[in-house]
């Protein structure tokens, strides 16, 4: 049997996009069995284990391969990235033993390996194996990234510094100071490690993309154009999103609480596996739901800690009573008719974006939780957090209109009247209604692409086909 073996990096977004993709090679070309390469680092990720466990059980041609974890101590490095960075570059040696264990019993048709794990390519290059890339972002962040050399050249000052428009192939201006976190500063090694995995790109057997054709359109032709890689030629490109997880077992407590809701009137507020806020901005984000008059349900997590050390670990459980304002669960949760419910740090999301009652979405713009929303049907509002989410926000709201904007005052605070308008608008307003019926066409449109005959179908039969 032939096999594809992936390798994700850690953490949970990461893992599950590419554990999604593996399902769609096996369901549709089951002569394939998929091989993942896990990194369980010793940091805080988002815990993995249960979900291993329960993808092993459920679909026999999916097989893990854990790689030891090398001990690194956080405090070492400054951000998550340069951390992550470091541990797969030091974990060549490993995988370079799990692949040729593997291709002792059976033959590997291609190494797919996710954007962090660029320093893996020399090592696929000795075994003679085609490496692709699994990009789990959209297409409008790879555009940029494959452009990011380009501005490279031709700029002496750091984004963060700029104060201007970017302007690149495929995508609407960004402004300097959304561009990818990570970028901002380029004398930091967060951007000499980005810098040289957007310079890697070009050199792979192509690039996997978990979006579709019709969602991000003139990110895509600029790809296919080639107009992002100006100086030598862009690899093959295949579009096949969306790629999400199923919505589970429907077990969560929060779930009957939404069976109770009238349709289409919950907010859902949510910030994927690592997004936290201070504890003044959960207040004021409390005060605005208050003054909104709509039902909601609230992920809450605790803030991040001023210690160092805790940087890297799980937050501790949430204490509603000390982080909300006086009396806000006991108002909403337990008297008021139940207009609210506050769920503590975790939720199960497609479930949630697939129930009847849900009409909205405050999201932190994670590329994961944005397909989720598309193929729900569900308008979002874009309140960005870290990563590609500034990037994330600009092209939701100007080029895909499937988003209106939650707007920072000076300082970086969102005020509890800007959190009341823009769920107003979202849930009641006519902005609500024009990016709903965006959202609803798109939803049809993510169907069509994974059907029989659909573009991600084809996409991934060309793939195939080269294997």
């Amino acid at each position: 049997m032939a096999t594809i073996v992936l390798y994700p990096s850690p953490g949970m977004g990461h893992l599950i996009s590419m554990v999604e993709l593996g399902k769609f090679i096996t369901k549709h070309h089951p002569s394939f069995s998929i091989v993942v390469l896990t990194l369980i680092p010793s940091f805080n990720t988002g815990t993995t284990a249960t979900y291993v466990r329960h993808i092993s059980a459920t679909f026999p041609t999916i097989t893990f391969h854990d790689l030891p974890d090398i001990p690194l101590d956080p405090l070492q490095f400054p951000s998550m990235e340069a951390i992550i960075f470091e541990l797969i570059r030091r974990s060549n040696p490993n995988v370079d033993h799990a692949l040729q264990s593997i291709s002792s019993s059976s033959n590997i048709s291609a190494f797919i390996i996710d954007f962090f794990c660029t320093t893996v390519m020399p090592v696929a290059d000795n075994l003679n194996l085609p490496v692709y890339y699994f990009f789990t972002s959209g297409a409008c962040c790879l555009a940029q990234f494959l452009y990011l050399p380009t501005i490279h050249k031709t700029t002496t000052k750091s984004f963060k510094d700029m104060n201007t428009l970017i302007h690149s192939p495929g995508l609407p201006p960004i402004p300097s100071s959304d561009m990818v976190v990570p970028l901002l500063d380029r004398t930091t090694t967060d951007y000499s490690d980005f810098l040289e995995v957007c310079e890697h790109f070009p050199k792979s057997a192509g690039i996997i993309i978990n979006t579709f054709d019709s969602l991000e359109s003139k990110a895509i032709k600029a790809l296919n154009d080639g107009v992002c890689v100006p100086d030598q030629p862009t690899p093959r490109i295949y579009c096949m999103g969306p790629l999400v997880a199923s919505s589970g077992d429907g077990s969560h407590e929060c779930l009957n609480w939404l069976d109770l809701q009238p349709s289409g009137s919950v907010v859902y507020l949510c910030f994927g596996s690592l997004g936290v806020f201070s504890s003044e901005q959960l207040k004021e984000t409390a005060k605005g739901l208050e003054m909104s008059g709509v039902r909601f349900l609230w992920v809450v997590r605790s803030p991040p800690s001023s210690k160092k050390e805790d940087r890297f670990l799980p937050p501790p459980e949430p204490d509603l009573d000390i982080l909300l304002p006086e009396g806000f669960v006991e108002r909403f949760v337990e008297r008021t008719k139940n207009r609210g419910l506050v769920v503590k740090n975790w939720a199960p999301q497609v479930a949630v974006l697939s129930h009847k009652s849900v009409g909205g979405f405050v999201t932190h713009c994670g590329w994961n939780s944005i397909l989720e929303a598309v193929c729900a049907g569900v308008p979002l509002v874009a309140w960005p957090l870290y990563a590609e989410q500034k990037l994330n926000k600009v092209v939701l709201t100007h080029d895909m209109k499937l988003a209106l904007p939650m707007d920072e005052s000076e300082g970086g605070m969102v005020t509890a009247m800007e959190v009341e308008k823009r769920v107003r608008q979202l849930m009641e307003g006519d902005e609500g209604k024009v990016v709903r019926e965006v959202v609803t066409a798109r939803k049809e449109e993510a169907a069509m692409a994974l059907s029989e005959g659909g573009s991600s179908r084809a996409a991934l039969s060309k793939l195939v086909a080269l294997w």
